[in-house]
C-alpha cells in the first residue's frame, strides 16, 4: 500500500478511535468531577485523594506496556482496543458498586486496566508518517468532547434533577459500553509478528526515546492528575459544587479546541518546541495556584491548564511515535507505563502535602515541573 493509502486509512481509523474514545469519555469524564466528593462521601481524606488520584492514573498502568508489546508480538491491534474498552465498561460499574474509599481504590484502578488499549490504540493510529500529530490530536479532541458532554450530563444529573452519585456512575457506565462499537469500523490489517520479548523490545528502543520517557516520567510527578484537587481547590473558594464543575468544563473546552492544532503544529515545526512550551505553561499554571485564589484567576488557571493539555498529550505521544521505528506499540506502552508509574508518588506526596496546605503543594509542583523543563532542553527529536 502506498504511502498516501496509508495516510487516509490512518486519518479515518483516527476518527472511528475518536468515537470510541469519545463515547468512553462521555462516561469517564461524568464520574471525574463527582469523583472527590464521591470519595469523601466514602471517608476518605487528603491521603485517599492523591492515593487515588495517583493510581487512576498509574498502578493499572503497568498493563499498558504489555497491551503495546503483545500487539507488537501478535501483529494484531484492534483485539485488544476492543477489549480495553470493554475492560472499562465493567469497572465502572463497579465503581458505583462501592461502599468505601478503599473499594473505590481498587475499583478505579480496575477501571484503569482497560487503557492498555492506548498503546495499540496509538500505533494504529501512528501508521502514517506526515500527520502523526495531527491524527493523534483528532482522537483527544473527540476525548476532550465526550469529557465536556460528561461534565454537563453531570450538572444537569446532579444539579438540576438532583440525582445521587451511584445513579450518575450507573448511567455512565450505560455510555461507556457504546464506545465498544466504532472499533468494528476500523481497518488495522494484522502485522508481521516481532518476536521479541518484553525486556529485548524494551532494550531496543532508540536511546533517544529512552531519554524522552524519562523526562515525561518526571513532568507526570507533577501532572499525576492534578484535576481532583482543582476541583477541590475550585470548591473552597467559590463554595459548593456549580462553579468547580463549570471551571472544569472550561478546562475541556480550551483542551479541545487547540489539541487538533498543537498536533498539526508540531508536525510542521518540530515536537520539542511545542514541549517547552507546553512544560513552561505548567509551571506558570503551578506558581498561579500559589500566588492568586480569586474567581478571576481560577478561570485564567484552568483556561492555562486546558492549554497545557492540549499540548503535551498529543505531541508527547506523536514524539514517542516518532522515535519508535517498527515496535510502534511496545515504544508507546513503554511511554504510558512509565508516565503512569511515575504518577503513583506524584499523587502519594501531593495528597501528604495537600493535608499541610495546598498552596504547599502547589509550589513542590512548580519545582518539579521546573526540573522537567530543563531536562527537556537536552532531549533530541528525530527531523520532520
Amino acid at each position: 500500500m502506498n504511502g498516501k493509502a496509508i495516510d487516509k486509512r490512518a486519518r479515518k481509523n483516527s476518527w472511528f478511535l475518536g468515537s470510541s474514545s469519545f463515547l468512553n469519555d462521555v462516561g469517564g469524564e461524568m464520574i471525574v468531577p463527582i469523583l472527590p466528593f464521591y470519595i469523601i462521601a466514602l471517608g476518605g481524606g487528603g491521603l485517599a485523594l492523591g492515593l487515588i488520584s495517583g493510581l487512576r492514573e498509574g498502578l493499572s498502568s503497568i498493563f499498558k506496556i504489555l497491551g503495546g508489546w503483545f500487539s507488537d508480538k501478535t501483529g494484531e491491534r484492534k483485539t485488544f482496543v476492543s477489549l480495553g474498552y470493554f475492560f472499562s465498561f465493567i469497572a465502572k460499574f463497579f465503581i458505583g458498586l462501592a461502599t468505601s474509599w478503599q473499594h473505590l481504590l481498587a475499583f478505579v484502578s480496575l477501571e484503569r486496566f482497560g487503557k492498555f488499549r492506548d498503546a495499540p490504540r496509538d500505533a494504529i493510529i501512528s501508521e502514517t508518517k506526515k500527520h502523526k500529530g495531527e491524527d493523534l490530536g483528532i482522537v483527544q479532541m473527540m476525548d476532550v468532547i465526550g469529557g465536556i458532554m460528561g461534565t454537563i450530563l453531570v450538572l444537569i444529573l446532579f444539579w438540576k434533577l438532583g440525582l445521587g452519585f451511584k445513579t450518575i456512575i450507573f448511567i455512565a457506565a450505560a455510555i461507556s459500553f457504546l464506545s465498544i462499537f466504532p472499533v468494528f469500523f476500523v481497518k488495522s490489517p494484522r502485522r508481521k509478528p516481532i518476536k521479541k520479548s518484553l525486556f529485548e523490545g524494551v532494550h531496543l528502543l532508540d536511546s533517544r526515546l529512552k531519554y524522552f520517557v524519562f523526562v515525561a516520567s518526571i513532568f507526570a510527578v507533577a501532572n499525576f492528575g492534578l484535576s481532583i484537587f482543582l476541583i477541590l481547590i475550585a470548591s473552597r473558594i467559590t463554595g459548593g459544587v456549580f462553579y468547580p464543575l463549570l471551571l472544569y468544563i472550561l478546562f475541556n473546552i480550551i483542551f479541545a479546541v487547540f489539541v487538533v492544532p498543537s498536533g498539526k503544529i508540531s508536525d510542521k515545526i518540530g515536537r520539542k518546541k511545542l514541549l517547552l512550551l507546553g512544560y513552561s505553561l505548567f509551571f506558570f499554571v503551578a506558581i498561579g495556584f500559589v500566588l492568586f485564589d480569586s474567581l478571576l484567576a481560577l478561570f485564567i488557571l484552568f483556561a492555562l491548564y486546558g492549554l497545557v493539555y492540549a499540548i503535551t498529550n498529543p505531541v508527547q505521544r506523536a514524539l514517542v511515535a516518532d522515535l519508535s521505528g517498527r515496535m510502534k506499540g511496545t515504544a508507546l506502552g513503554f511511554f504510558h507505563t512509565s508516565i503512569g508509574l511515575a504518577a503513583i508518588p506524584g499523587g502519594l506526596i501531593a495528597g501528604i502535602l495537600w493535608n499541610q496546605d495546598p498552596k504547599v503543594m502547589f509550589a513542590y509542583i512548580s519545582a518539579v515541573v521546573f526540573l522537567a523543563l530543563f531536562l527537556l532542553g537536552f532531549v533530541k527529536e528525530k527531523k520532520l
